[in-house]
């Protein structure tokens, strides 16, 4: 009928026993068998982590990449706007040489325009424009070279002519048949001239 304290002990060991069987199971390692609680948690928190370090990466190249774009972009945009600035400060150099001449030119004009006139007061119109034509080339920085008398320097000469002249020196000019003209150290045109000795 009723059991006795002797009759429960052993069924209580046995279940006591099954239970810690199924703890030991649980418990196993690395055997091949089963992993604890634990580690199936760690490995969760770590694959957490391990996607968040990703996400952090992809999110620093996106920005160097956008960075990267962004140069491009504004190097692009340097070099167009150096071409425009470059064509617009010819062309508004040009402008300001050509209106220079223009006095010359009018000048010219005013000198054919006019009637017969005697040959000096042509010979002194002709001249009056040349001194104009001269004054606005100094202005705009052009200056002349090549006289008879100086010392011959093939970089901005042309010998086109050797002459044996026993009163001049050794290569030195003794005719100009055209005069040299240089913009600061830039040389516009060497001087043909002719050397002696």
């Amino acid at each position: 009928m009723a059991k006795t304290q002797k009759d429960e002990a052993p069924e209580k060991e046995a279940k006591e026993q099954t239970a810690e069987e199924k703890t030991d199971k649980a418990g196993q390692d690395s055997d091949g068998k089963g992993g604890s609680a634990e580690k199936k948690q760690n490995g969760k928190k770590s694959g957490k982590k391990t996607s968040a370090r990703e996400e952090e990466l992809e999110k620093e190249l996106a920005a160097a990449k956008e960075a990267h774009i962004r140069t491009l972009a504004e190097y692009d945009n340097y070099r167009k706007r150096s071409v425009r600035e470059k064509e617009a400060a010819y062309g508004d150099s040009k402008a300001d040489c050509l209106k220079e001449l223009l006095g010359v030119l009018d000048n010219f004009e005013r000198a054919i325009s006019t009637g017969e006139t005697d040959i000096e007061s042509y010979k002194k119109g002709v001249e009056m424009i040349y001194t104009s034509l001269c004054e606005t080339l100094k202005k705009l920085g052009v200056e002349a070279f090549g006289e008879r008398g100086e010392s011959f320097d093939p970089n901005i000469h042309n010998g086109v002519m050797h002459v044996e002249d026993e009163e001049l020196g050794e290569n030195v000019i003794a005719q100009v048949f055209s005069k040299g003209y240089r913009l600061g150290s830039r040389i516009l045109r060497p001087a043909m001239v002719q050397v002696a000795n």
